[in-house]
């Protein structure tokens, strides 16, 4: 059962989705938030790979490695996704970041625009400060729109997370999910994009990702993006309560 500061989290939840669907923002579903509609699909299967380099020497000695994959496979009323992520940082040859993600999602349609879905994902982000972050929700999903130039789509239910600190100790906790996807077709070869999900117990954490995709043929695309994670709570390890990523990749469509 949620405890009494969950229950209190639960309205601002739901306004900040609220607002986040009422105002011109763009989204994408590589976060932790809701999948591409099956009905829609255009093929059984559809994956990207993407990878990101950058390194500075001289005065300073710095390199950044990011990579990450999503496979997902559609059938006419459900689909199914894996994905996994790592990003690491190095500043004079001294590791000063390093983030492993892994998760998988599936989603099932009632009717058009309603379905039902369930995640699972692990994090693995000692820097700010946990060994190990595994979620489990799932709840019920409503498709806003789905049109050729923009899609919409919000969901939210209960669910479980369990933490394990790297300065020592671990809590299990319930918690309500919430998650808004938004992308709108600038032109025929580039989607802007907002996504953004919420976990709310005692401790509240907020991720958003806001993407630029441009194609550079059929097989290869460039990504810019900006991810903001807050956290109303952080680890004593890692105190700050927001953390941001300005990423370039080039995605290869498998």
């Amino acid at each position: 059962m949620l405890s009494l500061r969950a229950r209190r989290a639960i309205p601002l939840l739901i306004s900040c989705l609220t607002t986040f669907t009422s105002v011109s923002v763009f989204a994408d579903n590589t976060l932790f938030t809701a999948m591409d509609d099956p009905a829609t699909a255009k093929k059984p299967f559809d994956g990207n790979v993407q990878a990101g380099y950058n390194a500075q020497s001289g005065n300073t000695q710095n390199s950044t490695l990011l990579a990450n994959t999503t496979m997902t496979w559609f059938n006419s009323d459900t689909a199914y996704s894996l994905w996994g992520s790592a990003n690491n940082t190095t500043s004079s040859n001294v590791r000063s970041s390093e983030k492993y993600q892994a998760g998988g999602r599936t989603r099932y349609n009632l009717t058009a625009r309603n379905y039902m879905f369930g995640q699972v994902g692990w994090l693995n982000d000692r820097y700010n400060g946990y060994d190990s972050r595994s979620t489990l929700t799932g709840g019920y999903g409503r498709q806003i729109f789905n049109e050729p130039r923009q899609d919409l789509r919000v969901e939210f239910g209960p669910g479980v997370r369990h933490d394990e600190y790297y300065g020592g100790g671990r809590t299990t906790r319930a918690l309500a999910y919430g998650a808004a996807n938004y992308s709108y077709r600038l032109t025929d070869t580039a989607r802007l994009s907002e996504g953004l999900s919420a976990l709310a117990n005692d401790e509240t954490t907020v991720n958003s990702e806001t993407a630029l995709n441009v194609a550079i043929n059929n097989d290869f695309a460039l990504r810019l993006a900006y991810t903001v994670t807050y956290n109303t709570k952080p680890p004593a390890s890692a105190p700050k309560n927001t953390d941001t990523t300005t990423s370039v990749t080039l995605v290869y469509g498998l």
